[in-house]
């Protein structure tokens, strides 16, 4: 009982990244939540223009992607040239299949992390980066957000 509330009070709380502070994977969880949420009440449309601009679901080197469960991007906030190409092979340094782990978790689970090992853009060194993905509600998507753990 308690964990459902708190699921739903990170869900209904603002979340936004203070200039100064740290991102960490409880604002993650909750960001990719809130998106989960926007998707399934407004749309892919309406998310598209919020998810892309600096801003609530955009800040520093966090963002929201948003796949099918086919595993083609449909909102890659980084390069939306690349939306609607598919990423189902895609795999980290190590060879995991990422994207066919994320829609399992999806899937299997309906939310849960993911964890691998990917080129971090701002330290130019592969990282850990730990991923919380979200089924959204009646819609063949999933939402995520991840954090590259140094």
């Amino acid at each position: 009982m308690i964990a459902r509330l708190l699921s739903l009070l990170l869900v209904l709380l603002p979340v936004t990244a203070p200039a100064q502070s740290k991102v960490d994977p409880l604002m993650v969880r909750a960001l990719t939540l809130k998106a989960a949420a926007l998707l399934a009440d407004e749309g892919v449309e309406a998310a598209r223009p919020r998810f892309h601009a600096q801003g609530e679901f955009r800040f520093g080197e966090i963002y929201v992607n948003v796949i099918d469960l086919n595993g083609a991007w449909v909102i890659y906030p980084p390069t939306p040239r690349n939306e609607g190409k598919s990423v189902l092979n895609v795999t980290d340094s190590d060879g995991k299949l990422l994207v066919r782990e994320i829609i399992k978790v999806a899937e299997d689970q309906g939310e849960g992390w993911v964890e691998y090992r990917w080129l971090n853009p701002a330290s130019n060194r592969i990282e850990p980066k730990l991923t919380f993905v979200k089924r959204v509600a009646g819609k063949d998507l999933i939402a995520y957000v991840g954090l590259y753990r140094p």
